[in-house]
């Protein structure tokens, strides 16, 4: 994970293609531990100096492994004025958005305020992150657009939150995570889709999490590499648990995104979902559908970490399943397993799928059309 992606940072000033590209998964990081607290109220400021935070589980600074990277990212990505990779606004303009050609970059923000017992505090953390988002980042370069980061375990709060900021250009989503107290599809969260729905805006489940539970199904594993598989595990549990609970039939305008975590699974969930329902729908009176229809009509998927089978033809008939149009393209930056824009497709895709799949399809489902 030590990998040196160019060799200078003025190396990355040049443009390396044409073709205008939409990055659905970038993660801005504070540059000072403080850099919240002109967003917060003196209560919470104090609160955190003399009490920190209570989380459902300990390593919150990032996932819980320890990684040889720190934050996760690429070695060149350390800002020249300092600070952790992904904090400086001026360096990620230089590495990633200009010599990409990137007209649209979508903020997923990690260690925020989710993942916190005191939901008030949770609360209060989401709301400044998402004030901080707009003071740093999208009012200072137009291409970026933020996601709504809400206190998920307090389904009342993060639908205010959201309501809040409905109507402002400077978010197109709602972003969870994956790894929460309960399966995505449980009531508790039921008010932020209702939400989400209103306000028009996707909703993101992020890779990663901090639910307190193991992140395997059984158990906690002992490697890295086992918790970033895993991650399409945790997504499979998620969306089942939103398809079976009701969610995708009670709210049919809901549009969730799947990010980071693959899409190769998705087929076979799909039609092992399809066959159990047939027998056991009973259970289920709730799910009208076969629940791949409910798959292919209300989930998008960003490309990053794409599958990578020997045989180019193995791909394209999952994305086939999919479909083109529902595939996001994202790099992951500033993060250790980036996805180079000119490299990600191979080749045989025609010109009109190319360019939804690196700009079309995202300029759709966020409404910049």
């Amino acid at each position: 994970m030590n990998i040196q992606f160019r060799e200078s940072p003025e190396a990355a000033s040049t443009p390396t293609t044409k073709t205008a590209i939409a990055d659905c998964d970038i993660h801005p990081a504070r540059a000072t531990r403080t850099e919240l607290y002109p967003y917060l109220a003196k209560r919470w400021q104090h609160h955190l100096e003399v009490y920190g935070v209570h989380a459902y589980q300990g390593m919150m600074e990032g996932p819980p492994y320890p990684k040889a990277q720190p934050n996760a990212s690429r070695r060149d990505a350390y800002p020249p004025e300092g600070g952790p990779q992904g904090s400086s606004l001026s360096f990620m303009q230089k590495q990633l958005l200009d010599p990409n050609n990137v007209q649209l970059g979508v903020l997923n923000p990690l260690n925020t305020g989710q993942g916190i017992r005191n939901h008030e505090l949770s609360a209060a953390l989401c709301s400044a992150i998402n004030d901080w988002q707009i003071d740093k980042w999208t009012s200072k370069d137009k291409r970026l657009k933020a996601s709504i980061v809400v206190g998920n375990e307090d389904g009342l709060s993060a639908a205010a939150e959201i309501r809040e900021r409905a109507g402002d250009k400077n978010f197109v989503q709602v972003l969870l995570l994956s790894r929460n107290v309960e399966p995505l599809g449980q009531r508790r969260y039921w008010p932020i889709y209702q939400a989400a729905e209103e306000a028009g805006l996707p909703v993101g489940v992020h890779a990663f999490g901090f639910g307190g539970n193991p992140i395997t199904p059984s158990g906690w594993p002992s490697y890295y590499i086992e918790e970033m598989v895993g991650h399409s595990q945790c997504q499979q549990s998620a969306l089942a648990s939103l398809v079976l609970e009701g969610v995708f039939e009670r709210f049919p305008k809901l549009k969730m995104v799947m990010i980071e975590a693959g899409f190769g699974w998705a087929p076979s969930l799909a039609w092992r979902l399809d066959k159990v329902w047939q027998r056991l729908r009973s259970e289920v009176p709730h799910v009208k559908r076969p629940p791949s229809e409910y798959i292919r009509e209300q989930v998008w998927w960003t490309t990053q970490p794409m599958e990578d089978p020997e045989r180019r033809e193995d791909l394209f008939d999952v994305i086939k399943w999919i479909g083109w149009d529902r595939l996001l393209f994202a790099t992951d930056y500033p993060h250790w397993d980036y996805d180079e824009p000119s490299r990600v497709l191979p080749a045989g895709v025609s010109e009109d799928n190319r360019e939804a799949f690196y700009l079309g399809n995202a300029r759709k489902l966020y409404g910049m059309t």
